[in-house]
């Protein structure tokens, strides 16, 4: 799903901190000492914030899923129709890969990207720099930006709509927000997934885990409408389905669903292990069983599972 909204057009003189740098970590070595946690690695500033892993496997999975999101939107970077940007932010960027790309597709536009986990690349654009931030903080940006891009962040943010007042705040008016993420669950026109499923299961306990954490996984239905009371304008949304398993007929569709089960076979552990152990009070085992389950409901071509993106 890739939601788009303008900043309005109004005098937007808010104050800013003096720091760039005032809610912002320098790499200094303790962002790379990282926790260890049930052969998983996760990120050391702001301990505990984020669910997932930032491990080498967990970074495949992330370029694999900036892949599909390619994909669907043909090949293309974003939607929001952006033109000759000076200032662009990217929130959450992971891996770098799409912070990396739009700097390269707009070379005289400066490209700030954070994450907290330092995992980016260390040769990058000229235009580009990454910053170890928590995007939950108060912003100190001094400059505005033409450009905000928030992309699968679902079950990170614990405040949706105080994210999208900062994002207003540090719009140029006229500016783009552009929010892009998958639903986390998984559906069926036909019902086949059957509930007693292990990937069903698996879903109904993500979503548990992630409310119980404060931070919804599957918070992408309802953006939009949280965009619109922030006061943005000429909010569009558009909504692509996307197979979880090869089952489709149709030829570029089998070759889609073939990535996203990929990636999902990936996200199911990824997602689970922090969130099952540390809320729900699960044992290691007991999750390693359950994925064993989703990786076999993944399989089966009987299921006609999609997502929306």
């Amino acid at each position: 799903m890739a939601t788009t909204g303008i900043a309005h057009d109004s005098d937007a003189d808010s104050a800013y901190g003096d720091s760039l740098f005032s809610e912002t970590t320098s790499l200094s070595s303790s962002v790379f000492e990282y926790q260890y946690e049930n052969g998983r690695r996760y990120h050391s500033f702001r301990a505990g914030k984020y669910f997932a892993p930032n491990d080498e496997r967990e970074q495949e999975r992330l370029d694999l899923l900036h892949h599909v999101q390619s994909i669907v939107l043909g090949g293309e970077l974003h939607k929001a129709p952006v033109d000759n940007p000076a200032r662009i932010l990217d929130i959450g960027t992971g891996t770098g890969i799409w912070a990396i790309d739009i700097a390269d597709k707009f070379p005289m536009a400066e490209v700030i990207a954070t994450d907290l986990s330092p995992i980016q690349p260390s040769w990058v654009p000229p235009n580009l720099q990454f910053l170890v931030d928590d995007c939950e903080a108060d912003w100190t940006f001094t400059q505005q930006f033409d450009w905000i891009r928030i992309g699968n962040m679902g079950g990170s943010i614990a405040d949706w709509p105080r994210l999208f007042q900062q994002c207003m705040d540090n719009l140029k008016p006229g500016g783009w927000l552009e929010v892009m993420d998958f639903e986390a669950w998984g559906s069926t026109d036909d019902n086949t997934l059957p509930e007693d499923s292990s990937y069903h299961r698996w879903q109904v306990e993500l979503s548990n885990a992630s409310n119980k954490f404060g931070r919804v996984m599957n918070v992408i239905p309802h953006i939009k409408d949280m965009v619109v009371a922030a006061g943005f304008q000429d909010v569009n949304e558009e909504i692509y389905k996307v197979p979880l398993s090869p089952w489709p007929k149709d030829k570029r569709f089998k070759e889609l669903a073939m990535y996203m089960n990929l990636t999902m076979t990936e996200a199911a552990p990824a997602y689970s292990l922090a969130l099952f152990t540390r809320v729900l009070g699960w044992e290691k085992e007991e999750v390693e069983v359950l994925m064993s389950g989703v990786r076999n409901d993944l399989r089966n071509l009987k299921y006609h599972l999609y997502t929306r993106l």
